[in-house]
């Protein structure tokens, strides 16, 4: 495997195996923070690519904090596809069916989760960026000292901060 050189120079060079190891590592969780968040795998293996090309170029593999730096811009980097979206539906007319429309064999079932998937993605693009991102990594499976690690906050804060983040979820669901 091999990336463009740091500082976008036109010559590719092979991975250090510090950070194709914390790549291996790290890759199926930072995808799964992004899917939770958008949904699309298509789409959240992109933005897992973007995150580790970001953390490439601006920071050596082995950084302590390297784990929670990628979960945190996973959280952050799926958040605002999932706005760029947003802004993109609203511009198109037209709507089509998700592409699992015939996995349900129930239109008006297929109609309301797809509204409720939508509803929930439209709150958190809503929501501010950390209570967002709080959510997003909770809900992905991240552990509480995960949490606190990737958003830069302690540990004990994080059922907080979590309970105030549901909170303003519920309001902005009403």
């Amino acid at each position: 495997m091999t990336l463009p050189a740091r500082g976008g120079g036109q010559a590719a060079r092979a991975l250090s195996p510090a950070f194709e190891g914390l790549f291996r590592t790290e890759y199926a969780r930072v995808v799964g923070i992004a899917h939770r968040v958008l949904a699309d795998q298509a789409e959240a293996e992109d933005v897992a690519q973007d995150v580790f090309l970001s953390f490439y170029r601006a920071h050596p593999a082995d950084e302590p904090y390297a784990a929670a730096w990628l979960h945190a811009a996973a959280a952050h980097a799926a958040l605002n596809a999932l706005r760029g979206r947003d802004r993109r539906s609203r511009r198109e007319a037209a709507q089509a069916l998700p592409p699992d429309a015939t996995a349900l064999d129930d239109p008006a079932e297929l109609v309301a989760t797809s509204e409720t998937r939508d509803e929930v993605r439209a709150i958190l693009a809503r929501l501010p960026e950390r209570s967002a991102a709080m959510l997003a990594l909770r809900y992905a499976g991240l552990s509480y000292a995960e949490i606190a690690a990737a958003l830069d906050v302690r540990a004990s804060s994080v059922g907080t901060l979590l309970r105030r983040a549901e909170d303003a979820f519920r309001r902005e669901l009403k």
